[in-house]
């Protein structure tokens, strides 16, 4: 089995829960799933079966989108409700949704992270939640990210008593991107502390909820059909996003040889293309300044 299956991760699980649960439901060893959701979130997790783990690095260059809820008044050490409660400001006014569009507004186009404390990423071989579990704090790298859309999908709603004001979002949002630290990021555009509330990935490598698959419907089915049918997404739809070349007898001939192809191949000059040879992806080329070639970037097959 070689291709994509776009699952959906239940809150509760984490990444390589799914992946384990996959191993055995399939009898398959080569599986990798293509951006790591946390375990408190739910929604699309791209899996990568056989061949295709070669195209994970290209699924997590899509965007991915988005829906949840942020609450003004309250901010955590993880910075969504699984952490322990750092701060508090009781609201004695709603803000007006116009104010908190111009926020959101602000934090829209191309910007710069500081990734949480609770977060994967490393530092100095360490990974920040190490740091933040034994209580130590570390200067955490910036992080360049882009938000293509960020936009309020519900009237915020006011609780008097506890002093919260909470509305639900859609984010459309570059890789890289930390929505927690981007609800923070919203309160301090407003002067208040903020958290990140309930969290679903709707869309991420190109593949939709819909598409998405629960692990119980994939045994059931791998046990009375034993195929994945058409749950299993080509290959091919790893790499959409780069023009497709489709080459000729003579032309694969030599690419299957390792030789590198002219600017020709594929003009104007981009940086990567997909090679497809009798309706299937043989591999994807990248253009080389140094020499002046299309060269082999990532091969799927020779064969």
């Amino acid at each position: 089995m070689d291709g994509i299956l776009p699952i959906y991760k239940e809150a509760g699980m984490t990444s390589h829960d799914v992946v384990s649960k996959l191993r055995r439901i399939l009898n398959m060893k080569k599986i990798g799933h293509a951006g790591t959701l946390d375990p408190s979130v739910d929604g699309v997790l791209p899996i990568a079966l056989g061949k295709a783990t070669k195209t994970i690095e290209f699924l997590q260059e899509t965007g991915k989108t988005y829906t949840g809820e942020i609450t003004f008044g309250i901010a955590t050490t993880t910075e969504d409700m699984d952490g322990e409660v750092i701060e508090t400001q009781q609201l004695t006014t709603p803000f007006p949704s116009d104010k908190i569009l111009a926020g959101m507004h602000e934090l829209t186009g191309h910007i710069t992270q500081v990734p949480p404390m609770y977060s994967a990423v490393k530092v100095n071989g360490r990974r920040l939640y190490d740091y933040a579990r034994a209580g130590e704090t570390v200067e955490r790298p910036k992080r360049e990210a882009t938000i293509y859309e960020f936009k309020m999908t519900s009237d915020p709603v006011f609780d008097e008593k506890k002093g919260t004001q909470t509305f639900s979002f859609l984010a459309k949002v570059s890789k890289g991107t930390y929505i927690r630290t981007l609800a923070v990021d919203l309160g301090k555009q407003l002067e208040v502390p903020s958290v990140m509330g309930q969290l679903t990935r709707v869309s991420a490598g190109g593949y939709d909820i819909k598409q998405a698959r629960h692990l119980e419907d994939i045994a059931q089915r791998m046990e009375e059909e034993g195929t994945l049918g058409d749950w299993l997404m080509p290959l091919s739809t790893a790499v959409d996003q780069y023009p497709h070349v489709a080459l000729t007898d003579a032309q694969w001939d030599r690419i299957k040889h390792g030789i590198g192809q002219p600017a020709s191949l594929f003009e104007p000059i981009t940086e990567k293309i997909v090679l497809t040879y009798q309706g299937d992806v043989k591999s994807v080329f990248a253009w080389r300044p140094d020499k002046n070639q299309y060269r082999a970037y990532r091969t799927f097959s020779i064969e």
